[in-house]
């Protein structure tokens, strides 16, 4: 079985040789890469000395340099983490033993912190925020989706198509996954402080926005019958409520005075009926688009196999 360790980096001189170093003692017969992302400092350099095989993603975004992993590396189990030495690399073993005897195609390890200040309050309102919200859209059951410590199959790896270029990546991932019926498994793990001279570079507002925009873009793609039926329910109330009353006056008056008004509303409800019969079309379109993903995945053998 082979397994491999993905760590995407940009900026973590201070990290990298410790999570390149904990990982090959957790994982002695896996192979680490590194990937860097144009970092500034001595990120490459630091996991070369440490060990790990280190190659270069030159587009910018956590999702692009994932993409360009997944795409380039073989192996039969895909262990993915961050570079900044803040997840317990001595979980690894049990995690991958787990996806394994669960036969499941992805594992998320589960942040458990005993430190205030490993994970922020904004954070934390955060992530409960945006794994509710995908959790009411896509019927996702995991209280951790935003982790950035996972293991996969390769028919998971092989079989997804990765759009996201920042940290909107993790809510694709789950997504995918619970799309199209995955076994999915969590782990508990201890999620610690960055060490001195690293920094995150995770905005809280910025980043937040942007993976709810994701998440609105995801439910645009993979169920645009609920995407496209709430923008119809909002123009036919707009439309119900405005064109009542010129209605109303109508059966008692036989006379319309207000007839920009009744044009407004008529324009609106059209357009009501228009995103109705878009979402049932695309309905129809994501159904054809979800079953070749499905196919896809299934002409790879899975974790079962390994055994």
């Amino acid at each position: 079985m082979k397994v491999a360790v993905l760590v995407p980096c940009y900026n973590e001189e201070a990290a990298i040789a410790t999570v390149v170093r904990d990982f090959r003692a957790a994982l002695p017969d896996a192979t680490v890469y590194v990937y860097d992302n144009n970092s500034k400092d001595q990120t490459a350099a630091r996991a070369r000395e440490a060990g790990a095989v280190v190659r270069t993603e030159t587009r910018q975004g956590k999702g692009n340099v994932v993409r360009r992993m997944f795409a380039d590396i073989e192996a039969d189990i895909y262990l993915l983490v961050d570079g900044d030495d803040t997840y317990d690399a001595g979980a690894a073993p049990r995690m991958v033993a787990q996806l394994v005897a669960d036969g499941a195609d992805l594992l998320t390890a589960r942040r458990v912190h005993t430190d205030a200040a490993a994970y922020r309050a904004g954070h934390v309102l955060g992530n409960r925020l945006l794994t509710g919200l995908t959790a009411l859209l896509f019927n996702v059951r995991m209280p951790d989706m935003l982790s950035g410590y996972r293991v996969f199959s390769r028919r998971f790896v092989k079989s997804f198509p990765l759009t996201a270029e920042g940290f909107a990546i993790e809510t694709e991932l789950t997504v995918h996954a619970v799309r199209l019926m995955m076994p999915l498994s969590e782990m508990e793990t201890r999620y610690k402080e960055r060490p001195a001279g690293s920094v995150s570079k995770l905005n809280t507002y910025r980043d937040g926005f942007r993976i709810l925009g994701f998440i609105a873009y995801l439910v645009r793609e993979e169920r645009p019958l609920v995407f496209f039926s709430a923008f119809a329910f909002v123009f036919f109330l707009v439309a119900l409520l405005i064109g009542a009353p010129v209605v109303s006056e109508y059966m008692h008056t036989g006379l319309v005075p207000r007839l920009p008004t009744a044009v407004l509303s008529t324009g609106l409800m059209m357009i009501a009926a228009l995103s109705s019969a878009c979402g049932l079309i695309l309905d129809n379109v994501s159904r054809s688009r979800w079953e070749a993903k499905r196919m896809a995945y299934l002409a790879i053998p899975g974790p079962l196999d390994l055994k």
